[in-house]
């Protein structure tokens, strides 16, 4: 296992798993109602996995691909499916037209202080505009709580659980926040992932560290990552056990809600 050396991303890593990643953006696609007139942009569009799929569903605007990280931008750009790439941080970005929609498929939970940033998107929106979020909501889930666990008992110098909350809220505190700005519709899915294995790893490690295990590994040496990815393997061996023929399943809830903004 090689120990990430710097905050970026991993496109190859992240686009293993793009099926059970696709799925719920295109789940939150298929809730959108017909826009006024505006461009489309894909907030945190990560490697550009959306392109295709929005470039396809809205094929007479232009779509505007936006993320903080410079290997998923050289990604994306490689679809050929975006008018525009902007690399820049969502907590800052503005829009220089408004626009359409703002569709933002697992990348607001990496954000904090919802209660300020998705005011804030929504009213960044033209009149009778849309603002479509997925966010994983797994951080109760044994996957991520374990992640916590195993690094705060190994490494408590660097890792304090005292200081750690939830990075996304309940549905129904979204459908109020955002309730003043337009109709709101907010739910969410919980879906049953079989995971196949994969190089005697287990597949809930393999996918986690890809995402939520970066911040964790980050903080850790070489010889610090292994060992402690051995014992968040050990640990996850209970709560997703193998099936018969070696695959796992992996229950994994997100959360979705489409703001049609005022007109």
């Amino acid at each position: 296992m090689t120990r990430p050396t710097q905050q970026d991303w991993n496109p190859g890593a992240y686009g293993r798993f793009r099926d059970f990643r696709l799925r719920p953006a295109l789940d939150l696609l298929a809730r959108i109602d017909p826009l006024p007139e505006g461009e489309v942009v894909d907030l945190g569009c990560g490697a550009g996995a959306m392109a295709e799929a929005l470039t396809r569903h809205f094929a007479d605007r232009a779509l505007i691909g936006v993320d903080k990280s410079a290997a998923m931008i050289a990604a994306a750009e490689e679809t050929g499916g975006y008018a525009r790439l902007i690399r820049a941080d969502i907590a800052n970005w503005q829009p220089e037209r408004a626009p359409a929609l703002i569709f933002s498929n697992a990348a607001l939970h990496w954000l904090g202080d919802h209660q300020r940033l998705l005011p804030r998107l929504a009213r960044l929106l033209a009149a009778g505009g849309t603002l479509a979020v997925q966010m994983p909501a797994q951080h109760d889930a044994p996957s991520h709580v374990l992640l916590r666990e195993t690094a705060a008992a190994m490494f408590p110098d660097r890792f304090d659980l005292a200081s750690w909350h939830p990075p996304v809220a309940r549905i129904e505190d979204y459908a109020r926040l955002l309730a003043p700005l337009g109709a709101v519709d907010a739910w969410e899915t919980r879906y049953a992932q079989r995971l196949a294995p994969r190089d005697a790893a287990h597949p809930v490690r393999q996918f986690t560290q890809s995402t939520a295990m970066r911040a964790f590994l980050a903080k850790l040496s070489e010889a610090e990552a292994a060992a402690y990815v051995a014992a968040y393997e050990h640990a996850l061996a209970e709560p997703y056990p193998p099936e018969p023929d070696g695959s796992v399943l992996f229950p994994f809830r997100r959360v979705f809600f489409v703001l049609v903004r005022d007109a």
